[in-house]
């Protein structure tokens, strides 16, 4: 395990005072449950990921609101979400293989799971807990403000991301005074590929449904569906 969390520091460029919060980071409840005799010595990095989380939302939310000064809140919600969404903190967690350096259980293992976009989501978020309390704000900025940097410049021509679920929650809202919900309908597909179809109702009724690789794509899509169909209503009157 020590070398490993050596590696992967050297990959990270960061150099932590206490190695233990980073094996905490990257120690999957699974592993636990599976190999009881661990518990005496490390914790899962549920915790750490609750705490990355709200600094992972956080700085995203203070970049956007500097960067953007004219923006409103419905645009800057739009661009945190294109920072903060399970895919882009996927995608910052393969760029230093932390899917390969998670203690998992042989069953998450054989299912693909170094490579599942909610997994490598979660082990990032828990990285940069475990990076704020050893070194403190000025060091997850210093490490995370570049990647977010990156992502906002790959995006097409600096578009502002649509938050289809901010406007149609702003929509039923005005219209129905009421607050949309999401249900999960189904999951499929193999383990490392799942494929989410989500519902999203207003009351009793049924407003669109959509599919994607996480929870999070899955209710975008089915809040732009209900968008398109109210907008349909509204044509035909």
């Amino acid at each position: 395990m020590r070398k490993s969390v050596d590696e992967l520091s050297r990959r990270l460029g960061v150099t932590f005072s206490d190695q233990r919060l980073l094996e905490q980071a990257l120690t999957h409840s699974s592993f636990l449950n599976e190999r009881v005799e661990e518990r005496m010595h490390l914790a899962s990095n549920e915790r750490l990921e609750f705490l990355g989380d709200a600094i992972v939302n956080f700085l995203a939310a203070r970049l956007v609101f500097e960067r953007f000064p004219d923006a409103g809140e419905g645009e800057l919600t739009a661009w945190r979400t294109a920072l903060i969404r399970t895919e882009t903190l996927a995608a910052f967690a393969r760029r230093y293989n932390l899917g390969a350096y998670v203690l998992l259980a042989r069953g998450e293992e054989s299912s693909g799971a170094r490579q599942r976009h909610a997994l490598l989501a979660d082990t990032f978020e828990a990285v940069i807990a475990a990076l704020f309390l050893d070194q403190g704000l000025d060091a997850v900025q210093a490490f995370l403000l570049p990647l977010f940097e990156s992502e906002l410049a790959s995006l097409p021509d600096r578009t502002l991301p649509v938050d289809y679920k901010s406007k149609l929650q702003a929509r039923i809202q005005a219209e129905r005074r009421v607050t949309p919900r999401y249900h999960e309908l189904d999951r499929s597909g193999p383990e490392h590929r799942p494929e989410f179809t989500v519902e999203v109702r207003a009351g009793d009724e049924r407003l669109g449904t959509g599919k994607g690789p996480s929870k999070q794509a899955a209710e975008q899509a089915a809040a732009r569906a209900a968008l398109d169909a109210l907008e349909g209503r509204v044509d035909e009157h």
